[in-house]
């Protein structure tokens, strides 16, 4: 999952914290004082055009670093809102664009107290700040005279001179104003305003409801309880028991990356339900963390506000300016593949209750048992064990084979940085200088934090610290990759799953696209959610090329390379298992556009998402990917809300491209094919309309039924 900073997040939360009312000198020279005491405030500084002081970083200085960040800010807005003279690009646009240096960077710091370091310290200022910040940014997107100033460079003679990035730059900020409460008046207008503020206390209680989940729910075995599991999983485990203060104990902690294997190794069927209890429930167990009234409210405000602008409901306006453009289409999309999926999880379901029975295991397939059945399954068909193949997935191994893969396809050399002159917020955290290969030009920092630990939120996630701009002169890019692998035991290899390894390219597929932007400016960066996954999907597909098989898939014991009949067996399973994957996504998918286009006052959150399931026919023997109460991708914010779908979008995106490479004649390294997708799909980022971009990479729109033959599903005219 993309996260992005403040520079990449569209003027409603960019701009949109920019101010709307005058400040005084003796405000400015007070905010003054407090910047140079505050490092969160300063300017990055150090080698590499400046990187993020994590080691100085202060809780205590996260509130006046605000108030002071947002003193600035709106000081900035202040001057082009109250321009005297005519509306231009140069003095309307740009000047927006130059707004508020100092809350990008604080924005830095407080991503990663929310993200990295969490605490109930962090969450409890979380909450404080949240109403805050969403105040703030209503009065400047609700700012009038800012808006008549964007508009009126929108609706310009100058606009049809500008450059293309120009105009789709004054696009994004116009629309961003005008869907977002700019053209409202009166009580409409106050109203809207209270809505966000209200939304943004309750996004952040969901989110910290969540993390409170996952925190308080770890099982704690012994001995005697570890019948099936793999080796490397135990160590792992063991670690995370003494991290917690239980030596001698192994502990399942209550993240996807512990999850998944102990469910698909663990022979002990009732630790195996409890596990997928505990981790299918977070933020619905009916304490003082369930999330269940919370959605209910947060959906019932969006419906309101999106009334407000004459929406019909949230998904229209949220897919207004997607490349789905409407509910309908998004629909229309999961409708073509959704049969398929389901009849393919009742094909699987069957050949697991087949091994069951065989078995004399006396059960009927349940949910905390189609992980476990399914690599039963995996090895009487392709004779393939997941704990086997696990052993030649090093993590640093994979990550070497991440750089051959950037260097071969972006010309990028990564060197690590082990001088100490670049500062992490965690031991875990390393850093390396991004170079280009051809020309020695120094493109910038990629910063990694592999590792699960207490504070640190679950999944997956990139982030930049700094975009790629050319505004104010060229500056380097700060990029970040998350996960949250088990680590290994001192001195031995973290091992990982095919999935978290698919995972692992996945995410640094965001990076390579904030590292190969080259646009002008920062609204270039803000993200199109049915697209912006598309580029990372597509670099999981160079997990499986020969070129990396073979050089990276090694051993951890032996340092062998992995034999070719393994290969083989992975390559021939490699649509194994899609009906339990896609359909636990789209279900999940489904929900979302559901929960967005039924009227709020319909919805009993726990029954309506097993009522409409139900309708969908949504099989028994598994859940969606992300139940309602802990589905953070749509209710600890709204970037995703309604958009969930977009992973979908995104996937028929990747699905025909990568029959493009596969195509091409020298397959997925070949070079000319490699720079047209850089040059069209990585370094535009936003600049451009994604459809349009698409269209020049591959000269025709995406073809939905690439994705069925990816997955193994029929494909039907």
């Amino acid at each position: 999952m993309i996260k992005t900073t403040m520079t990449a997040l569209g003027l409603a939360v960019v701009v949109a914290l920019s101010g709307c009312t005058s400040t005084t000198e003796l405000t400015k020279a007070s905010n003054s004082q407090v910047s140079q005491e505050n490092v969160l405030l300063q300017p990055f500084s150090g080698p590499f055009q400046g990187v993020p002081q994590f080691d100085k970083m202060n809780l205590a200085d996260l509130t006046p670093a605000f108030e002071a960040g947002i003193a600035e800010h709106l000081a900035d807005v202040d001057k082009v809102a109250n321009n005297p003279e005519s509306a231009t690009f140069e003095n309307t646009i740009v000047e927006l664009e130059r707004a508020g240096k100092s809350l990008d960077r604080i924005f830095t710091y407080y991503g990663i107290w929310r993200n990295n370091k969490s605490s109930e310290e962090s969450r409890a200022l979380a909450k404080e700040l949240a109403p805050k910040l969403s105040v703030f940014s209503s009065k400047v997107t609700q700012n009038g005279k800012l808006f008549d100033r964007v508009k009126a460079v929108y609706q310009s003679e100058e606009y049809k001179t500008l450059t293309p990035e120009q105009q789709r730059v004054t696009w994004l900020t116009y629309n961003s104003f005008a869907r977002n409460g700019a053209t409202l008046t009166g009580e409409a207008k106050a109203r809207y305003a209270e809505i966000n503020q209200q939304l943004a206390t309750l996004h952040t209680k969901f989110s910290s409801n969540v993390l409170a989940d996952e925190e308080g729910y770890v099982v704690f075995l012994d001995k005697s309880q570890l019948s099936g599991l793999p080796e490397s999983f135990i160590a792992g485990a063991a670690s995370a028991a003494a991290e917690r203060g239980k030596v001698g104990q192994f502990a399942i902690t209550n993240s996807r990356s512990s999850m998944d294997p102990f469910l698909t190794y663990s022979t002990e069927r009732a630790l195996r339900e409890q596990v997928w209890k505990n981790y299918y429930n977070r933020g619905g167990n009916g304490d003082q963390y369930d999330n269940n009234a919370t959605i209910k409210q947060i959906l019932t405000l969006r419906h309101e506000r999106v009334q407000l602008l004459g929406y019909e409901n949230y998904a229209q306006w949220r897919l207004e300016d997607r490349m789905a453009k409407s509910p309908a289409n998004a629909k229309a999309l999961m409708d073509k593949v959704w049969p398929a999926a389901i009849a393919r999880v009742k094909e699987e379901v069957a050949d697991m209750q087949a091994i069951a029975d065989k078995d004399g295991a006396n059960i009927t397939i349940a949910p905390w048992d189609y992980r476990f059945y399914s690599e039963k399954v995996r090895k009487e068909k392709y004779d393939l064990d997941s704990n086997e193949i696990k052993q030649y997935l090093q993590l640093d191994k994979l990550r070497e084979a991440m750089f051959y893969v950037a260097k071969r396809l972006f010309n990028f050399e990564f060197s690590e940085v082990t001088d100490g002159s670049v500062p992490v917020y965690h031991d875990d955290v390393r850093v390396w200088e991004v170079k280009d290969s051809l020309t020695g030009k120094h493109i910038g920092l990629w910063y990694l934090d592999p590792f699960a630990r207490k504070g640190k939120r679950s999944g997956a996630w990139a982030n930049t610290f700094r975009s790629y701009t050319t505004m104010d002169g060229e500056t380097n890019v700060l990029s970040t990759n998350n996960s949250n692998f088990v680590k290994g035991p001192e001195g031995k290899a973290t091992l990982i799953s095919w999935s978290d390894a698919e995972t692992y390219f996945h995410e640094f597929g965001h990076a390579l696209h904030f590292l190969s932007a080259d646009v002008v400016y920062p609204q270039s960066h803000t993200g199109v959610r049915d697209y912006t996954e598309f580029q990372s999907q597509l670099l999981e597909r160079w997990l499986t090329t020969d070129e990396v098989i073979n050089q990276f898939l090694v051993h951890h014991e032996t340092g062998e390379a992995i034999p070719k009949s393994l290969v083989d067996k992975i390559k021939k399973s490699s649509t194994f298992n899609q009906g339990f994957s896609t359909t636990e996504y789209m279900a999940s998918a489904m929900m979302d556009l559901l929960y967005h286009t039924t009227d709020p006052a319909k919805i009993d959150p726990a029954k309506f998402e097993k009522e409409q399931l139900t309708k969908l026919g949504m099989p028994t023997e598994l859940v969606m990917r992300h139940r309602s109460t802990h589905f953070g991708h749509i209710f600890s914010g709204e970037g995703y809300a309604a958009a969930y779908y977009g992973y979908l979008w995104a996937e028929v995106l990747t699905s025909d491209a990568a029959e493009a490479f596969a195509d091409a004649p020298g397959g997925f390294y070949d070079k000319a094919l490699a720079d047209k997708l850089v040059e069209h799909l990585f370094s535009v980022r936003n600049a451009m309309d994604p459809a349009q971009a698409y269209r020049l990479f591959r000269g025709r729109d995406a073809d939905v039924s690439a994705l069925m033959r990816d997955r193994g599903f029929p494909v039907t005219k």
